[in-house]
């Protein structure tokens, strides 16, 4: 029981008192701003570790408009997507998870034929995929996904 005791007294002494464990740098990457200058009130990714967690994109052009149809937004919004992918130093090869939100599901057939063209056969991100009753702004999809950042 000594032993014990002299054992769990030395690793108090060696660890400090009250250390919390490592934890990884928070890094965020803020929203660009809209069109009329204003921030909008979230950042379009945030790195946890090796993990860049996106925001959901809308297929909303820099003009701030939504496009007509669900290939044009599909389409703008994986654009959306691979900008701040680059903004982060990534690339959609490095992205494992995506979550398609539609404003109805009739629009799945297209919105896919537009998506499978951003990653390559075999190689394509987990997906999840749900219809809502409504998406910000009037959008017909909104994408979000996470990326591989590897270690810093």
């Amino acid at each position: 029981m000594k032993a014990l005791i002299a054992i769990a007294t030395g690793l108090l002494i060696m660890s400090p008192a009250g250390a919390a464990p490592a934890r990884s740098a928070v890094e965020y990457f803020p929203a660009p701003a809209r069109p009329d200058g204003s921030a909008p009130p979230f950042s379009s990714a945030v790195r946890v570790g090796d993990v860049l967690y996106l925001a959901g994109q809308l297929g909303i052009g820099a003009d701030g408009k939504l496009p007509d149809g669900i290939d044009a937004q599909t389409k703008q919004a994986l654009e959306n997507i691979g900008a701040v992918l680059k903004r982060a130093g990534l690339g959609y090869k490095d992205v494992f998870h995506c979550t398609a939100m539609l404003s109805d599901m009739a629009l799945w057939p297209a919105f896919n034929k537009v998506y499978v063209t951003y990653f390559p056969e075999g190689k394509r991100p987990a997906r999840s995929a749900f219809g809502a009753s409504g998406l910000a702004l009037g959008g017909l999809i909104e994408l979000e996904c996470q990326a591989y950042a590897g270690t810093k």
